[in-house]
């Protein structure tokens, strides 16, 4: 039975790279998996879409939904998107059922230096505002089932903890 990774936490915090190191194991595992990075699904289904509060609960809504019709046809789905509101993590949670919220928690000092998108340099020159975990709100979960420090464990550390609790839970 297929099941979810959501894998939240802000801008910088490393969920693109845990998520495409998960889904290469898993695939070597030889388990069916796809992965959704927000990014890529936002930019290929609505490029136009902004960033207010609604436009990415409706982003959010879109990539539950493409997880959930994924899980329910055998794949397990590796997500990577910020997410940066607990209700909308708790609906994913219910819409989808066999779901893992894998936070990844990061100083704000690491994640700028990281800044792979050059977002962090934006905001810190006043080019952009409501930057998620900078100016912009992100609420940490509260019972997430996975909770990796990024600033202090390697991406394989990070794999391996993701994959005991898998078998923890009894989904591997």
């Amino acid at each position: 039975m297929s099941f979810v990774i959501w894998i939240t936490g802000p801008s910088g915090a490393g969920k693109t790279t845990l998520a495409k190191a998960i889904v290469e194991k898993l695939q070597s595992m030889g388990y069916t998996v796809e992965h959704l990075d927000g990014d890529k699904v936002r930019s290929k289904l609505y490029p136009d879409l902004g960033f207010s509060k609604e436009e990415r609960e409706m982003h959010n809504k879109v990539v539950v939904e493409m997880a959930n019709l994924l899980a329910k046809n055998g794949v397990i789905v590796v997500v990577s998107v910020i997410s940066p509101y607990k209700e909308w993590r708790e609906f994913a949670r219910r819409e989808i059922g066999r779901f893992v919220e894998v936070y990844l928690r990061c100083p704000l000092e690491v994640r700028i230096q990281r800044d792979p998108k050059g977002l962090y340099a934006k905001a810190l020159r006043g080019e952009i505002k409501g930057l998620t975990g900078f100016d912009g709100v992100y609420e940490e979960p509260e019972n997430p089932e996975v909770v990796l420090d990024t600033d202090r464990t390697s991406v394989e550390e990070e794999v391996e903890a993701i994959l005991e609790k898998l078998k923890e839970l009894g989904y591997l």
